[in-house]
């Protein structure tokens, strides 16, 4: 059976409402349909314009100025200047596949964790590391490897251009 996509309505008074509950609903709980892994779509409710990701944003933004942030101003300022730069279309896919991999990482050592056996918690964390680590330099290469072939210009793709190692 396909999984129908959950639609929440937002009002020009800046009201969230919730068509499959038929019921207003906050920011909080959007967010907790986020951690449900619920698929949803946010629509104007006059134009029809999908505001997902503004919506997305606001929570985030929300979440930053409370508690813990996670995205330092140093961070922050790097994805805006990525905004107009020729590599702004290979950030979004970068990101997400880095975040992939962290969660996959994350997902491995808690199972890792709980059939621990005979293993330190150190050994353990050390060993999953160095693998988080080999990941993480082979998505790097491939990333600069894609942006390589994508600034060499037409025609002079493998022209002779190898340089010696020193």
């Amino acid at each position: 059976m396909a999984q129908t996509i959950r639609i929440i309505k937002k009002y020009p008074n800046r009201r969230l409402y919730d068509t499959e509950i038929s019921s207003y609903i906050t920011l909080e709980e959007v967010r907790q349909l986020v951690l449900d892994g619920e698929t949803f779509e946010v629509r104007d409710a006059k134009s029809g314009e999908d505001l997902t990701r503004s919506v997305l944003l606001q929570i985030i933004s929300e979440h930053e100025e409370k508690g813990q942030p996670m995205l330092s101003p140093q961070l922050l300022s790097q994805i805006i200047r990525f905004y107009g730069d020729s590599l702004q279309g290979f950030m979004g896919p970068y990101l997400e596949r880095s975040l992939q991999v962290f969660l996959d990482q994350q997902q491995q050592f808690r199972s890792q964790l709980n059939s621990m056996m005979g293993q330190t918690p150190w050994a353990l964390l050390n060993d999953l590391t160095e693998r988080n680590l080999d990941a993480w330099k082979n998505m790097q290469r491939g990333f600069m490897d894609a942006a390589s072939q994508a600034n060499t210009p037409p025609g002079q793709a493998g022209r002779g251009t190898t340089t010696k190692k020193p």
